[in-house]
């Protein structure tokens, strides 16, 4: 047993010895809106005699632990009205909590996951919350309340720019993000190729980002950890709400199947700027739409189950001759069970596929790919006291990677049926993690997750020679797939790697005083799965690699330092926070590498190493008719590709250059400088206006540092990778929200939001190419903008 193990487990023993020094009495339960019954999540349960209180978990359950004597509870969340009770605590109470609407809801912007001041004395930083209500105010193009570009406004969040799908995470990779939807993994988050996100704002209940000091029940990515959970569904009446827009509409239903104890959800998403097409003689197509589900049913105080679903699909044509087909499909099975006052679970049957299809009718090939996982969760969370809580469990994933398969479309196609041979995998993880309150100047929060990675047999493996698949010519200096020497049958039952990785985490929160913290964490992950990509944004064409033989796992070592202050009461809040991330294993691509179809992936593969560091600012106005946030990242990411040692025919070794001669170079999501403002300002209860600034430095790129001429042809050619930057990107948006009169009283409520994308028509550079003028036959470089000023006009109604 290694120290650092050592370490942690006498950590832990430590943690239930102490946890039993007096008798004391729990009070637990539920906290949910009074309107509909549905749970609320981070709810703050308060004591303010002892100086202590719980939020509540994903489930809205929360239990606090307490001597016997007669308390003043304080239950607050952030647009609803503030609860106080006094008990008399004798023996274990049970106290189910209704709240209610505030009037003043629309105040509502939450950044982070409350504003009381028991959030500065926790030690979880880094994490960023977003609500519903916040996410529909933020303008966006085309009108649409988007999450993905909500999130973009937050500090140390950043894309590749417009049209661009994904989102970066403190100079991370689009593939380092775990995104989940209510504990189902998505594996892309864009309709359209990034117009769109795939959440419906209207089904969703809660909105979590880690960025770092990430809990040690997640894994399996080393960026960031996107976590959403939809509504449950209303159990006490029967509403609609949805909106109508220029491109998109949305419709969303819920009610009780039985009343107070059971409730459905089912909404819906369309795009249908494609049918007006055909009016301007145009047959190109591209839509998109989805469906979200849920059911849940309250069997009795103990046990509560969930079933919940997503389907989304994107379709793009031109004419009928090419039809590109991509998007996800979930399904959760949960069961919660509470098997005392002290003592939660809940046990989650999962299954995640994300499908990319092909058809190419002009030369007569459909293409199908994708992956599948099935994933069993198990998790509890153990209400020791008042000042410790542990949460435990197991998760164990089984992939299914499907690369490729090509099957001709019609007898006269001429294409033979290939599959690109399909690879297996299973990801076991176990972990423990414990909330530790020391002092009432000092809490911790520390774990451990062990992960355990098989790469399962497959029906063919390539041999190469000195076990490299990637060859290196020195006489050129370059790089070119290797020749495989023979192959292998491992079959299904095989096993052609395994992994095993300790996963530490630890942070630790020292209040200063009332109003403000110092905060620092430690957190190591592994990502065993890997996107193949050399885009700068990715496309639904890459698909997802496991770890082997020749591609090992990624693993990170992120450390964070931050200082949070309450100013003016809890008015204005600052969080600033310094992080440095050191990536092992981050994969890079010889020159020229082909990504699309290759059944030797491996081939073209080099494993580097990658680092990011960075400043992160954000200054918050929480109170009052105006407000919002400002953010701003200083940051810097990189990566590095040191070249092997070869081994040359006379036997002597030499090194090879890697890429960019292995020297450190900026990743295609460095971004030096990022700033975003928001504002939210309510004039009064008919209108309110909305704003938002983003400021932010040009994304690497490469550009021709010099040209020859080759038989009458101009070739261009390039220097060393990411060297130059695009410009600038920036640009304001604005919107208004008109809220008649004469909803009040009503059943139906509805409510007109105009906005305006891009409001002085900043022509962004999506990427700039180099050509020669066919009129000049000057050589030229052309910029490509996506998007200027955008108008957009959306109604949304509630009945």
């Amino acid at each position: 047993m290694d120290r650092m193990t050592q370490i942690f487990l006498f950590i832990f023993i430590n943690s239930f010895l102490l946890a039993f020094p007096q008798q004391k009495f729990t009070i637990s339960g539920t906290v949910s809106e009074a309107a509909s019954n549905e749970t609320l999540i981070g709810v703050t349960v308060a004591v303010p005699e002892l100086r202590t209180g719980v939020t509540t978990n994903e489930y809205g359950f929360y239990s606090i632990t307490l001597p016997e004597g007669e308390y003043q509870l304080q239950i607050s969340y952030l647009g609803f009205k503030e609860v106080v009770q006094t008990i008399g605590l004798s023996q274990n109470l049970k106290l189910n909590i209704k709240m209610e609407e505030a009037a003043e809801a629309l105040d509502e912007v939450v950044v982070t996951q409350d504003v009381e001041k028991m959030d500065i004395r926790k030690p979880q930083m880094s994490v960023n919350t977003l609500s519903a209500g916040t996410i529909k105010k933020i303008p966006v193009i085309l009108g649409e309340a988007d999450v993905i570009k909500s999130i973009l406004l937050l500090p140390g969040v950043t894309n590749a720019g417009e049209g661009a799908s994904g989102f970066n995470v403190r100079g991370g990779a689009v593939d380092q993000n775990l995104i989940l939807l209510d504990e189902a993994i998505i594996f892309n988050s864009s309709h359209l190729f990034g117009f769109f996100s795939v959440f419906n704002p209207d089904a969703i209940k809660d909105i979590k980002l880690y960025k770092g000091g990430i809990p040690a029940r997640y894994g399996g990515r080393v960026s960031s950890v996107l976590d959403i959970f939809q509504k449950e569904g209303n159990s006490k009446k029967f509403e609609v709400n949805g909106g109508i827009g220029l491109v998109a509409s949305r419709l969303l239903a819920e009610g009780p199947i039985v009343k107070d104890k059971a409730a459905f959800l089912v909404g819906g998403r369309s795009s249908y700027a494609h049918l007006f097409l055909p009016l301007f003689n145009i047959d190109n197509k591209a839509y998109f739409y989805d469906l979200n589900t849920k059911i849940n049913y309250n069997i009795n105080e103990r046990n509560s189950v969930f079933l919940s679903g997503y389907f989304g699909r994107d379709v793009f044509s031109i004419s009928d001759s090419f039809v590109n087909t991509y998007g996800n499909a979930v399904g959760n099975f949960r069961w919660n069970h509470l098997f005392s006052d002290k003592l939660f679970s809940n046990l989650s049957l999962i299954y995640s596929d994300y499908y990319y299809g092909l058809k190419l009718d002009f030369v007569g090939f459909d293409w199908n790919s994708g992956i599948q996982n099935f994933n069993l969760k198990y998790d509890l969370k153990h209400y020791v006291n008042d000042k410790l809580q542990i949460n435990y469990g197991v998760n164990d994933i089984y992939y299914r990677f499907n690369p490729g398969k090509i099957e001709p479309s019609r007898a006269d196609s001429g294409i033979l049926e290939e599959q690109l041979i399909q690879k297996y995998a299973n990801e076991f993880a176990a972990y423990v993690d414990v909330e530790h309150e020391i002092t009432p100047k000092l809490s911790l929060n520390y774990g451990l997750r062990l992960s355990n990675f098989i790469r399962l047999g497959q029906e063919e493996l390539n041999v190469y020679e000195n076990d490299n698949p990637v060859a290196y010519d020195s006489s050129l200096s370059i790089y070119s797939e290797a020749d495989p020497i023979g192959t292998i049958n491992p079959g299904r039952d095989g096993r052609l790697a395994t992994f095993n990785t300790l996963e530490p985490r630890a942070a630790l929160a020292y209040t200063i005083n009332d109003y403000s913290s110092v905060k620092a964490s430690y957190t190591r992950l592994a990502q065993y799965l890997h996107l193949l990509s050399n885009t700068s944004s990715p496309t639904p064409l890459d698909v997802w690699t496991p770890s082997g033989p020749f591609i090992k796992p990624q693993l990170l070592d992120q450390y964070a330092l931050g200082y949070f202050k309450d100013l003016k009461n809890g008015d204005y809040s600052l969080e600033t926070e310094v992080f440095y991330k050191d990536v092992k294993n981050r994969i890079d691509y010889i020159d020229g590498a082909n990504l699309i179809a290759n059944d030797a992936i491996e081939t073209v593969i080099l494993n580097g190493k990658a680092r990011a560091y960075g400043l992160e600012l954000l200054l918050r106005k929480n109170e009052g008719r105006f407000q919002g946030w400002l953010a701003y990242t200083l940051s810097k990411s990189e990566q590095r590709t040191p070249g092997r040692i070869a081994t040359t025919e006379n036997g002597l070794s030499e090194n090879e250059p890697g890429i960019n001669f292995g020297e450190w170079y900026n990743t295609p999501y460095d971004k030096t400088h990022d700033f975003s403002l928001y504002g939210s300002y309510d004039l009064n209860k008919k209108w309110t206006f909305n704003a938002n600034f983003v400021y932010q430095t040009g994304q690497p790129t490469n550009y021709p540092i010099g040209q020859f001429e080759f038989q009458n042809l101009t070739v261009p050619y390039y220097g060393v990778r990411n060297e130059q930057r695009l410009p600038d990107y920036h640009r304001i948006d604005v919107a208004a929200t008109l809220t008649p009169k004469k909803n009040a009283g009503r059943r139906w409520q509805g409510e007109w939001v105009f906005s305006i994308y891009n409001l002085y028509n900043r022509r962004n550079a999506a990427s700039i190419s180099f050509s020669r003028n066919q009129d000049t036959g000057v050589n030229e470089a052309v910029r490509t903008s996506i998007f200027g000023i955008v108008p957009a006009a959306t109604y949304n109604f509630k009945f």
